[in-house]
């Protein structure tokens, strides 16, 4: 009786094991027929990625800034703020290339979210597949703001011809006109006083007779 009870047990033993124990069969069978085959292992996707998208960039963090913050984790080899063509203002957002993939993802993982001046950082790689081959085309490490007082001054100070003369004093007149109309409407008793306006005719063209 012993010997049949150990047999059995030793059967129970087996079956148990059997269903534990992991599959090395096939994944799959294919659909049109055939051995079965099975998956090969997929390794996980190294990171190659060495830009960085940064977003909500706040007013006064420029690319002397962002080099000198961002540069504590490790080199940087561009980095680029996008800006107004017109007048050179910063977008609030830019890029960042690193020389290694591993700093640029630990600079991801630290600073996506981080709060600068009220502001939540959006930083994230970019997969080099997806990186613009025209992104650092003229670009300026050293980039200096245009000064649009000093663009005001000189379009002001311009020599102006004389119908360009005439054109800004007939402006002027017709600013002053509309003014005195919108007194009057008003209702209130106030005498402007008189603009005067040196208007020189435009030249007339002449004419040759044939």
């Amino acid at each position: 009786m012993a010997k049949k009870a150990n047999k059995a047990m030793n059967k129970s033993l087996k079956r148990v094991t059997a269903i534990n124990k992991p599959s090395e069969g096939p994944d799959f069978l294919p659909l049109e027929g055939g051995p079965a085959r099975k998956l090969p292992e997929q390794k996980p996707l190294e990171n190659k990625g060495r830009v960085l998208y940064v977003g909500r960039i706040p007013h006064g963090f420029y690319e002397k800034e962002i080099e000198g913050y961002f540069g504590q984790f490790g080199t940087i080899k561009r980095l680029r703020i996008a800006r107004n063509k017109t007048t050179g203002k910063s977008r609030h957002f830019g890029f960042i290339e690193f020389e290694s993939p591993e700093v640029a993802k630990i600079v991801a993982d630290t600073m996506h979210n981080y709060l600068l001046f009220e502001h939540l950082l959006q930083v994230h790689v970019i997969p080099p597949e997806h990186v613009h081959s025209m992104l650092w085309r003229g670009f300026n490490y050293r980039y200096k703001p245009l000064d649009s007082v000093q663009m005001q001054r000189e379009r002001h100070d311009k020599e102006k011809t004389l119908e360009e003369h005439r054109k800004l004093v007939e402006k002027i007149l017709s600013r002053d006109k509309k003014r005195r109309k919108s007194i009057v409407a008003a209702g209130i008793d106030y005498e402007c006083p008189e603009i005067v306006g040196n208007i020189q005719p435009a030249p007339k063209k002449l004419k040759f007779e044939d």
